[in-house]
């Protein structure tokens, strides 16, 4: 049962914790016209102080030329919270989340989601018995404070959700799903995300953050390029080096080098908005994320450009 948590990390991964843990599942939806942007994370944490199960919810509007940000935080009992250790779903009273489907019903006095989304054609990330999920060798390790897991790079969705009674469309839409679990978020880290390319097909996401490892720190990287079927890995595991790092308030530059590749990559986030994060299993912190972002990514081999575009609706995180 260990190796298979390991190579799908999807499956519930705290089912022996106590104390100071949480796990969390991000579903990123973009509706059919592009024009709403929502993540739904479910997830528990469980600490001495305040154990219980939650959904955090993020929605990015556009309206006019204006995007706005919104974010509501749902708590619920621990006792709330079941999983399956056969097959992966995730419920949280009458909220279902799984590799096929997600159905929502929340409500409170500012907001209410109801609906359900069929969920086809994920895309999971290559693995080996090198690197079992999407943190390598990394992941074989019991004692970090934080993993990480790769789910679905790009599907499709089916389905309307209603928002504030106003129905939103995800007919012939796109998601993406990942997930962290542990007991903290790192200090320091930049995440970025999008499948809503030019390219149809193309698929990416990027993480570089100060890891805490058995009494120092190392920057580890995980970047995940999907290009017609085809994938470029570049992370610390595959010693893939950060040739150039820019980061500002709300935009970043990175230059990164795996043997004959170069992965050069711009994101910028215009909007943020505070969400809850873990530490120490408690959901007492924040970071900032953006939903409507944009990443451009370049690829060259022996240095020719091979390939190049730009993403947007991307999820950015900036977090120094």
């Amino acid at each position: 049962m260990i190796l298979k948590k390991i190579i799908h990390p999807e499956y519930f991964q705290g089912n022996k914790k106590k104390n100071n843990y949480f796990e969390g599942w991000y579903y990123k939806l973009v509706s059919e016209d592009q024009k709403h942007t929502i993540a739904f994370i479910p997830g528990i944490s469980l600490n001495e102080k305040d154990p219980h199960a939650f959904i955090q919810v993020f929605i990015s509007s556009k309206e006019v030329q204006e995007t706005k940000l919104k974010s509501y935080y749902f708590k619920f009992p621990q006792t709330d919270f079941h999983y399956s250790h056969d097959a992966f779903y995730v419920s949280i009273r009458t909220n279902y989340f799984s590799l096929n489907k997600l159905s929502v019903d929340l409500s409170n006095d500012q907001v209410k989601l109801f609906g359900t989304l069929q969920i086809e054609d994920i895309t999971p990330i290559k693995k080996n018995i090198w690197s079992p999920n999407i943190m390598g060798f990394f992941g074989y390790l019991g004692f970090m404070e934080c993993y990480h897991g790769v789910v679905s790079m790009s599907h499709h969705l089916d389905g309307i959700l209603l928002f504030n009674q106003k129905s939103i469309s995800f007919h012939h839409a796109k998601g993406y799903i990942e997930k962290d679990w542990g007991r903290s978020f790192p200090r320091a880290y930049v995440w970025l995300q999008s499948n809503h390319f030019k390219d149809l097909d193309t698929s990416f996401m990027f993480s570089y953050a100060d890891i805490p490892f058995l009494g120092f720190y190392f920057k580890g990287l995980i970047a995940n390029l999907r290009v017609h079927n085809k994938e470029y890995r570049f992370a610390t595991y595959n010693h893939s080096k950060i040739k150039k790092e820019e980061i500002g308030d709300h935009k970043v530059h990175y230059i990164v080098k795996k043997g004959r590749y170069i992965l050069e990559v711009d994101a910028e986030s215009t909007t943020s908005i505070g969400l809850a994060s873990p530490k120490n299993g408690m959901m007492i912190n924040q970071i900032k994320e953006g939903l409507s972002g944009w990443i451009r990514v370049k690829l060259y081999q022996n240095h020719t450009l091979i390939y190049e575009d730009t993403g947007y609706h991307a999820g950015i995180e900036i977090m120094k």
